[in-house]
C-alpha cells in the first residue's frame, strides 16, 4: 500500500504540545503515522493496531527497522477486540480511517479493507476514543469534508470538541477535500485554517512543504 498525502499531512500537523506519554495508531497499515509521531515527539509508547495481515507484518517490520522500535508497537487485532484487552487512556489518539462508502469492491481484499468504511465505522471509532483518551488527551483524524459536520455532531455527545480544523484543497481551485480535525475534551473557540497542497501538478505550495518537509527525501 502506497503512503497518501491524508497519513503524511495528518501525521505532519497533529498537534504533539500537550507533550503525550503515550500514543495509539488505530488502523495503522503500514505504520506511517506512528512513525511520523515518533519522529517528531519523546511519547515513550507509541501502540499501532492494524487487521490486515499484510499491512500488520509489514508495520511490524517497519517499526522494527526504525531508530524508534524501542517505542513502536503494532497489534494485529480489530479495533474491539483492542477495546476489550486494554484498560489504559491514551495522551494522543490518531487516525486516518477508511472512508469509502461506494457500493462496488475490488478483487483485493486488503485494499478493501484498508479503502472501505465496513471495516472500520466511525462510530467505532468514536466508541475507542471514549474508552481510551485521557482527560487531557486529543484526538486527531482525517476524514471526508463532506463528513465533517455528522462527525462533529456525534464527538459531541461525548462531549469531545474540536479544537482545531485544517481544510485541505488539492489546488486553488478546487473544491475543500478532506478535513484534519483536533477534538479534546476542553471546548474552546475552533481554529479552522486552510491548505493547499499545489499550485499546479506537482509545484507544492510553500505551505504544504513547510508542513511536511521533515518527512520526505525530497522536497
Amino acid at each position: 500500500m502506497k503512503i497518501g498525502t491524508d497519513g503524511v499531512l495528518l501525521g505532519a500537523w497533529t498537534s504533539i504540545e500537550h507533550h503525550p506519554f503515550n500514543i495509539l495508531d488505530i488502523g495503522a497499515g503500514t505504520g506511517i503515522l506512528s512513525l511520523m509521531l515518533a519522529q517528531r515527539s519523546n511519547a515513550q509508547q507509541i501502540e499501532a493496531i492494524e487487521i490486515d495481515d499484510d499491512a500488520f507484518e509489514q508495520c511490524a517490520e517497519n517499526f522494527e527497522n526504525s531508530r524508534w522500535n524501542d517505542r513502536l508497537f503494532c497489534f494485529h487485532a480489530s479495533l474491539l477486540e483492542y477495546i476489550e484487552a486494554v484498560d489504559e487512556k491514551f495522551d494522543l489518539i490518531i487516525c486516518n480511517p477508511p472512508f469509502y462508502s461506494e457500493d462496488y469492491k475490488t478483487l483485493d481484499k486488503s485494499r478493501d479493507l484498508a479503502r472501505f468504511s465496513d471495516a472500520m465505522p466511525l462510530e467505532h471509532i468514536i466508541f475507542a476514543v471514549i474508552m481510551l483518551l485521557s482527560n487531557k488527551g486529543k484526538f486527531s483524524i482525517v476524514i471526508p469534508f463532506k463528513e465533517e459536520e455528522k462527525f462533529i455532531e456525534e464527538a459531541s455527545l461525548i462531549d469531545l470538541f474540536p479544537n482545531r480544523i485544517l481544510h485541505v484543497k488539492g489546488n486553488p481551485t478546487s473544491a475543500i477535500k478532506r478535513s484534519l480535525i483536533e477534538f479534546s475534551y476542553h471546548k474552546n473557540d475552533t481554529i479552522i485554517k486552510e491548505l493547499i497542497i499545489e499550485t499546479e501538478r506537482h509545484k507544492y505550495t510553500k505551505e504544504y512543504i513547510e508542513l511536511t518537509k521533515d518527512f520526505y527525501l525530497k522536497m
